[in-house]
Order: C-alpha cells, then structure tokens, then sequence
C-alpha cells in the first residue's frame, strides 16, 4: 500500500525524516522518464498489517505495463512495485506471524496493494514469509511475483505430478525461469522455448528439451503435453493448444483470451484456465521451502539502485534479459544513488 505522495522533485537525491521516505512515483503515463524520486509520508501500519523496511524490491513486466497504460491502478500519481524483501519495522494489531526484527519476503496484494519501490512499505501480514536464510535480499526481492505465478500455474491450478509433460513459454524469463525449476522439482518433464541464446541457461535450469521459438514452430514440434504454461499471449494461446494431449491444460497468466480461444479448446477436448497472481502466505513458505530444499533460485539479471528505476524499466523493457531485475535501496548490498 502506497502512501498519498506529499512532496515531489526531479532532483537526483531527496532527503527523508523520521516521518518520510524515498520512492519512485509518476504522475503520468508514459515512459520510463516518467519515473522520478519523491519524498512521501511513510506509512503505518493498520489491523493485521506489517510495517516492512524495504531492501530489495523486484521489478516485473507488469510494473512497466502498468507505468505506460492505464490497466487496473487508475490514473497517476502512485508508486509501483509488488516484491518485497526486507525488515520488519514495526507490526499492526493482531499480528502473530511476526515481530520487528524478523526477515521476511512476499508480494503485496495484486493489483491494488502496489508500492514496493520505496524504502518502506505496510501490507497484510499473511502475504509473507521469513525469508530463507540461505539467500540474501537481492535474491529474495526477485522471487515473489514470478514465482508465485508459476506456483499457483503449475501446481494451484494444473496439479502438475511427476511423470506430466510440460510446456513453458518462454523459459528464460522471470516467470518461465522459476517455472521449470518447480515443474521439476514435481517431477514433471519439461519442454521450454527461448532463444538460441539462451537454451544452455534453461537447460542448466533441468528442462529436458528446449526449443528454439524463432526457428521452428512449437505447436508443430511439440505434442501430447499435459499442462502448457503461457506466458506471452495473444496467439501463443491458440497455437498452443494443439500440443495439448486430449484433456490437457493450457494455464495462461496473461488473463486476456485470444480470440476464439474457448471454442478451439473445446473442438480439440482440451482445458483452458487465466490466471491473476494472488498474493499467498501458504504459497510464500512453500517456494521458501524449495529454497531451503536447493530446488529453486532466482537467477538476477541485474540490480539497480531504487534512484535507477527508469533505467531498469529501459532495460527490462527491451526483453532481452534471462532472469529477474532487482531494484536495491541504498546502503543494500553495495547499492549506490
């Protein structure tokens, strides 16, 4: 949850009392020079909330999305960001998960709970978990989002077991990386597509085949698949169908159906499912036990200084990293503004 922005400035630095902090807001569409570092009330904690100092927060493609067009948070001013990984300040009434001190990750309510892009920030307590000793902020403010969407996809939704077959959509990417390390961690046989570039990366991820996308048609190449994880949309839906075996499952996490997509799925005896990503304390404890397990790391592509913001949507933008984008708060692991 964001706080209402109070003061602004174009200026590189911003200086912050006990009662302020530093954020990346806009207060208009359009690119990432839109971005700029504001001083804003910092806020409190309500019923059943936690107060959590930020030190490493991811950014997603739904962040630039959403900084360009208007989608589901309304006209500007607000602050984006969904990940979360950092300290806890201070704990609203009725909290019992957990104490100031504690370390903890998660993702803010989606859409509505965005603001994570700042050196502080309160959402509802059970959308954490204590963070895996065994990784730092960095790694953890990387997971969240992306792994939540690949979790409630594969496993939430398609019940994934050891032995199905399943197709990832760009598997290089945030969500596709992290989606075929739990796809294996299920037992499942994985077939991902990306770039030539990039198939020794998601093959060092555990997927069994990778396909080149822009050189051979998947929907051709690929077959009898029993879950299909679509991370791109559009008529990547409709083609993908026709891997599916007879009662499979093509689970898209862009919630926009191609044209025609219920009937195509329907004359071919297959399933389709649009998923939103929720935020999920259940969900949370079990990617940190995949964590704790060696099953699952977020590979970071690069980390930015929070004052950097608008040159990690320029980067992200360009769809050519492997992995996550991190921004980082000053005085975190050897981020500087």
């Amino acid at each position: 949850m964001s706080a209402e922005t109070t003061q602004k400035t174009t200026t590189e630095h911003v200086t912050t009392t006990q009662h302020t902090m530093r954020a990346i807001s806009q207060d208009v569409l359009g690119g990432p020079e839109v971005l700029k570092e504001v001083e804003v009330a910092r806020p409190e904690p309500g019923p059943s909330e936690v107060l959590i100092r930020v030190h490493a927060a991811g950014v997603n493609p739904t962040d630039w999305k959403h900084r360009k067009r208007s989608i589901l948070l309304g006209e500007p001013p607000f602050i984006l960001g969904w990940d979360v990984s950092g300290v806890v300040e201070a704990v609203g009434s009725g909290v019992t998960l957990f104490k100031p001190g504690d370390e903890v990750f998660g993702m803010l309510p989606y859409p509505h709970g965005v603001g994570s892009h700042a050196e502080y920030v309160t959402g509802p307590a059970r959308a954490f978990a204590h963070k895996p000793t065994q990784i730092d902020h960095v790694q953890a403010g990387a997971l969240p989002l992306a792994a939540l969407t690949a979790w409630q996809a594969l496993v939430d939704t398609a019940a994934i077991r050891a032995g199905d077959r399943v197709l990832i959509h760009a598997a290089a990417g945030g969500v596709g990386h992290l989606a075929v390390q739990i796809a294996k961690a299920r037992g499942a046989y994985v077939i991902g597509t990306a770039s030539a570039a990039k198939h020794e990366f998601v093959r060092g991820l555990g997927a069994d085949e990778v396909l080149d996308y822009q050189r051979a048609d998947f929907a051709e190449a690929v077959h009898d698949v029993d879950v299909v994880l679509d991370t791109i949309g559009g008529e990547y839906q409709l083609r993908s169908l026709r891997t599916l075996g007879r009662g499979g499952l093509l689970v898209s996490v862009l919630p926009y159906p191609a044209q025609g997509l219920a009937e195509a799925a329907d004359r071919l005896g297959v399933r389709t499912e649009l998923l939103i990503v929720e935020a999920d304390h259940a969900g949370m404890k079990a990617i940190a036990a995949l964590v704790e397990e060696g099953a699952l790391r977020a590979t970071v592509a690069e980390t930015f200084p929070m004052a950097q913001a608008a040159k990690a949507h320029e980067f992200g933008e360009t769809n050519r990293t492997a992995g996550k984008l991190v921004l980082v708060m000053s005085g975190v692991g050897g981020a500087r503004d």
